[in-house]
């Protein structure tokens, strides 16, 4: 029996972790124990496991080392400093902006807020990364004013939910970060990779929206005129871009006309042209010039900011001026910029910010040392060896390999938080992908799509429990209105996750399906039959590579030696 269990020891470890999960201790509490419960049972069970136990006494005193390890990885010093940013950002209002500007501009189509609502949230996790932060908002902003004009509440409450998630896969997004430490990847390829896919999720939800927009017109319906307060203008904007877009014309010639390189004109001409555009609006909006509608100078006004800070901090990654973590500092000071600019800056902002980002830091922190004594304790008993031949010994190689864990994260995201399924889950899944030839980028994004689903489907989505907070549990008086509206039901938010819940699985199977979306990371293949190599000649030298032929035995040029140098000399000769 004892030389059953030494044995098998690594898939009982496993199990109970899981059992101690299930049983509602905190995940870096659970995993610690775990680790060392079994580390006493394998050194006490070494003698009977044939060998494939190799722990002992004195391999304790690596835990040291390992945590320094932890607290001394560089990378995941962006993860305070997205969240940071995040909830400045939140706190400084530029949500509340970006909904109700972007509402008014598709406020005469059907569904026209529930755009509104899937672009902010792409946009906020551009900025933010942090899912509660964009579920929260939009929640509080955007669901009054959706149930306000008769928006369906389960079409309301799926949006918003499904739109804040966008902030798990478009960067920087804090569990890309985790996902490349974790696989021993670079963040920057991470964001690379993700890019492309969080851009066309977006793009599936805009589609369901207008989808359904057509099958039932009723449950999303247009602003009527009277709220429409920026009028129309849409034409006016129209124009200022085909502006923007001549100033990027003419700078872009110019710059390159300087001598700057094309990429580099073309970002300058880009910044050149975004800079003239946006003072051009604010110009016009305080002198009362009235060039532009209201709604053009609102748009413009509005967007750039943000976008700016986009740039700010995902630019310089992607042109490999910053690394993340320096990316996410000047994102932090960019977030207090705009915050100061809107007169939202204040010393309880920053305290609230500063206490948020504290927490969840130190949540992912000890949720890393738990599971470094894990670790130390399942790799004694070659438990990695277990998972790695459980895993390639599937049937389907790569893409059985690839269905058989995405339906486990899949499961598994019902109980454990993302933040627990990329410590504990991702370090025993990485070594079997790699053995396989799974490029490990392409299988960080899968997994982050994926562990995406663990904040929307029912019962323990953290995205419906944040709109769950802020939703109306009371009926309640409509501010604007007067009338009497009803409250949110729970099974509503539920029931209006589910079809997003589907999307999310699709856009699984889809990044499976067509590798290149996250593959361009690389940049474009090289050819190799379009290589060629030249070496330098020099005019007036003899000899192979124009070295000079050296003077033979006889004083004779050693042209006849090869490449110049002079014949060897024969054993026995003279």
């Amino acid at each position: 029996m004892l030389e059953l269990i030494a044995q098998n020891m690594a898939p009982i470890m496993f199990l109970s972790l899981i059992i101690f999960l299930l049983l509602g201790y905190p995940a870096a509490f659970a995993l610690a124990a775990n680790g060392l419960l079994f580390f006493v049972i394998g050194v006490e069970l070494s003698g009977y496991s044939g060998g494939s136990i190799n722990l002992d006494w004195p391999l304790l005193n690596a835990l040291p080392q390992r945590f320094w390890g932890v607290l001394s990885n560089e990378t995941l010093l962006a993860i305070p400093f997205f969240t940071f940013m995040g909830i400045v950002l939140e706190k400084s209002g530029m949500a509340e902006d970006l909904l109700d500007t972007i509402g008014q501009l598709f406020g005469p189509v059907r569904g026209g807020l529930a755009y509104a609502v899937i672009i902010v949230g792409a946009l906020l996790a551009a900025t933010t990364g942090v899912v509660a932060a964009s579920v929260i908002a939009m929640g509080l902003i955007s669901l009054p004013i959706m149930l306000r004009y008769g928006y369906d509440r389960k079409v309301a409450t799926g949006v918003i939910a499904a739109s804040g998630t966008l902030a798990q896969i478009i960067p920087p997004s804090l569990v890309l970060i985790v996902l490349a430490d974790q696989l021993g990847r670079s963040v920057g390829d991470m964001y690379k990779g993700a890019l492309i896919p969080g851009m066309v999720l977006t793009g599936i939800y805009l589609g369901y929206v207008m989808v359904m927009s057509i099958i039932k017109p009723g449950s999303m319906p247009a602003l009527p005129k009277e709220a429409r307060t920026l009028g129309s203008g849409v034409m006016s904007l129209i124009v200022a871009l085909v502006f923007t877009g001549v100033i990027f014309y003419f700078a872009m010639g110019y710059f390159e006309k300087s001598g700057s390189s094309v990429n580099n004109s073309e970002i300058l001409a880009a910044g050149v042209a975004v800079i003239v555009i946006y003072a051009v609006a604010v110009l016009d909006k305080f002198l009362k010039i009235n060039v532009m509608s209201r709604l053009a100078q609102q748009v413009i006004i509005v967007l750039i900011p943000p976008l700016a800070l986009i740039f700010l901090v995902l630019g310089t990654i992607f042109l490999g001026v910053a690394t993340p973590t320096e990316g996410g500092a000047m994102g932090a000071v960019g977030a207090l910029v705009l915050s100061a600019i809107k007169g939202r800056l204040s010393f309880p902002v920053v305290r609230d910010a500063l206490a948020a980002t504290t927490r969840l830091s130190a949540f992912v922190l000890f949720i890393l040392l738990g599971a470094r004594v894990f670790s130390l304790t399942f790799y004694g008993v070659n438990g990695q060896i277990w998972v790695e031949h459980l895993l390639t010994s599937l049937p389907g190689g790569q893409l059985g390999f690839l269905i058989v864990v995405s339906f486990l994260v899949f499961f598994l995201a019902f109980f454990l938080d993302f933040f627990e399924l990329a410590f504990i889950i991702v370090p025993l899944l990485a070594p079997a992908a790699e053995k396989l030839g799974i490029d490990l980028i392409w299988f960080g994004v899968i997994l982050g799509v994926n562990m995406q689903t663990s904040f929307m489907h029912p019962p323990f989505g953290f995205a419906l429990f944040y709109l769950r907070s802020v939703a109306a549990k009371v009926p309640y008086i409509d501010k604007v209105t007067g009338i009497k509206m009803e409250p949110v039901k729970t099974s509503q938010i539920y029931w209006g996750a589910i079809p997003f819940v589907f999307i999310q699985v699709a856009m699984i199977a889809i990044v499976i399906a067509f590798p290149g979306m996250v593959m361009h990371y690389k940049g474009k293949p090289i050819d190799p039959s379009k290589v060629e190599m030249k070496l330098p000649t020099m005019p007036g030298l003899g000899g192979l590579g124009g070295l000079p032929g050296l003077p033979g035995p006889s004083g004779s040029s050693g042209g006849s030696g090869a490449g110049g140098l002079p014949p060897l000399p024969v054993p026995g000769s003279n």
